[in-house]
């Protein structure tokens, strides 16, 4: 490897048998909220798959990992510097995908109706962010984007029949739903999130499919602990 590869602060993490993802320890590192969504995902053959809010990359490049099947994979995230670790996590693993330094907003017209699957693991925590570095906070807090904003952005850029594959925190989830199926994205999968077997759920974790029939199946919780 060459020896500016990596920049200052940053280190190689593995995230997937022998794969190995760029992480900077004075920015935000992925949590193990993007593995139970990477998991929670159903790919199908050919998909055209995005990651919204992907940051470093973790949770598209764990989804590509457990789904040979995927065609194309692109990474949207709005910090230059995690945008940036992503691409190069991409060339030392060898991942074919794009890497694209954007607001999920701002996403141009050419997306429109493009991805089959979105991925996406937002900031969901309200409030401001005193005391915090700012390319932190806006990884967690909804300072630059919303999850109104999210939803807007998936209804444009699916394809008719195409998913979205959400996280959130569990106290959010009739606003998640409701805000989903405004914009005619049809939850048809649903799973809770807890800490321990019996505990009370934390995040709820749901796929909705553009222009889906209603219906929701809830699965058992999963056990992050």
């Amino acid at each position: 490897m060459d020896a500016n590869f990596l920049k200052d602060g940053e280190v190689l993490e593995e995230f997937f048998e022998d794969k190995k993802i760029i992480q900077n320890v004075g920015l935000y590192r992925f949590t193990s909220d993007s593995i139970l969504l990477s998991r929670f995902a159903r790919a199908k053959y050919g998909d055209n798959v995005a990651d919204f809010c992907a940051g470093s990359g973790v949770v598209g490049f764990h989804f590509l990992c457990l789904n040979k099947v995927v065609k194309q994979l692109t990474l949207f995230e709005m910090q230059e510097s995690l945008s940036d670790m992503s691409r190069r996590t991409a060339e030392l693993n060898g991942f074919d995908c794009r890497a694209l330094c954007c607001k999920i907003q701002d996403i141009g017209r050419e997306y429109d109706d493009k991805f089959s699957l979105i991925l996406c693991n937002p900031p969901y925590e309200r409030g401001g962010f005193e005391n915090e570095i700012y390319e932190k906070a806006v990884c967690r807090k909804e300072i630059t984007l919303t999850l109104a904003e999210i939803a807007d952005a998936a209804a444009k850029k699916l394809k008719f029949g195409g998913r979205l594959a959400i996280i959130n925190r569990a106290d959010r989830t009739a606003e998640l739903i409701f805000t989903l199926k405004s914009r005619r994205l049809e939850p048809k999968r649903m799973q809770f999130v807890c800490g321990a077997a019996g505990a009370k759920p934390y995040l709820v974790m749901v796929e909705a499919v553009k222009g889906g029939k209603e219906g929701v199946e809830v699965l058992p919780s999963a056990i992050n602990g």
